[in-house]
C-alpha cells in the first residue's frame, strides 16, 4: 500500500474507535493484532485492564466497554502531525477528557501502527505517563 492509502487507514481506524461500534473496530485488525502501552500506565491500571492487549476481540472491548467508563465526557482528540515509513504509521495527538472522578485530562500521545495488508496488526502507545497518573489518581 502506498504512505497515502496507510494514513488514511489509520485516520479511518481512529473514526472506527471514535464510533464505539465493537464490529467495526476489529474490522481495521489483523486476527493477530497486539496493542501495547507502557506497563503500568494510570488507564491500564485505573480500569484494572492489561497493557498489553491481544486480538481484535480484546482491543474492541477496551475502547467500547473499559475507556468510556474513565473518561466519560468532553473528549477531544486533536491529531498534530501523522508520519508514514512503509507500512509504519506514527501519530502524534492531544487528548483531553472529563474523568470520571471530574478532573480534567490533558496528555500528548504518541501511536506507532504497524499495518499488513491495510489492517492494523500492532500499536505501541506512548504517553507521558507522570502526567497521566497525576491526571487519574490526583
Amino acid at each position: 500500500m502506498t504512505p497515502e492509502q496507510n494514513k488514511r487507514a489509520v485516520t479511518e481506524a481512529w473514526k472506527a474507535f471514535a464510533s464505539r461500534d465493537p464490529k467495526r473496530i476489529q474490522a481495521v485488525f489483523t486476527e493477530d493484532a497486539e496493542w501495547l502501552a507502557p506497563k503500568g500506565n494510570a488507564t491500564a491500571v485505573a480500569l484494572g485492564v492489561p497493557d498489553h492487549m491481544i486480538g481484535p476481540a480484546t482491543i474492541a472491548h477496551f475502547l467500547v466497554d473499559a475507556f468510556p467508563r474513565l473518561f466519560v465526557a468532553d473528549i477531544d482528540v486533536a491529531f498534530s502531525h501523522l508520519h508514514c515509513d512503509g507500512d509504519t504509521v506514527i501519530l502524534e495527538e492531544r487528548m483531553q477528557a472529563t474523568l470520571a472522578s471530574g478532573r480534567h485530562y490533558d496528555n500528548d500521545y504518541c501511536f506507532v501502527f504497524e499495518l499488513r495488508e491495510g489492517l492494523i496488526a500492532r500499536v505501541r502507545e506512548y504517553m507521558d505517563t507522570q502526567k497521566g497518573r497525576a491526571a487519574i489518581f490526583g
